[in-house]
């Protein structure tokens, strides 16, 4: 093989490497706290009856790595979604807008599902304040994996 040939197939090799890696976007593959590296994340919530947990899986992530080496989505669409509307309660009476607070002044971003809000007739003055709404929440997530985000399904 030519040198030039060897060149290329070599600087190929080395772009692939650094798209996969999940470079792009401005989110580096420094070392976190604990040794981990810094990541971005989607949480995908889509039962309220889950929420409360996955909730909690955020904020021991966060925790592990510290606030600055994480980048966390929360994408909610179904029944999670009532997680992102004031007053909702899973089963066991739990609500979820100290939780959502916390943890977006911590840096996480909390989405809803604009076809729940239509199909399940929220009322749009009870969503979070902390919460942006999206299109699509499955959609949402694909695009975010798309992006370099990791999928986390609690």
């Amino acid at each position: 093989m030519k040198a030039s040939k060897k060149f290329f197939v070599l600087f190929i090799s080395v772009i692939t490497v650094v798209l996969v890696t999940g470079c792009a976007e401005g989110f580096s593959s420094k070392t976190a706290k604990n040794g981990f590296k810094q990541q971005k994340v989607v949480y995908h919530i889509n039962d309220i009856n889950k929420a409360f947990g996955a909730l909690r899986n955020v904020k021991n992530h966060l925790n592990a790595l510290g606030d600055k080496n994480a980048k966390i989505i929360v994408v909610t669409h179904s029944s999670g979604a009532f997680s992102l509307v004031d007053g909702s309660q899973d089963k066991r009476g739990r609500s979820f807008e100290s939780a959502v607070q916390t943890l977006s002044g911590r840096g996480v971003k909390f989405e809803i599902c604009a076809n729940t809000i239509r199909g399940k007739k929220i009322d749009k003055s009870r969503i979070n304040l902390n919460a942006q709404v999206v299109p699509s929440g499955v959609a949402r997530i694909i695009d975010l994996e798309q992006k370099g985000y990791l999928y986390i399904k609690p």
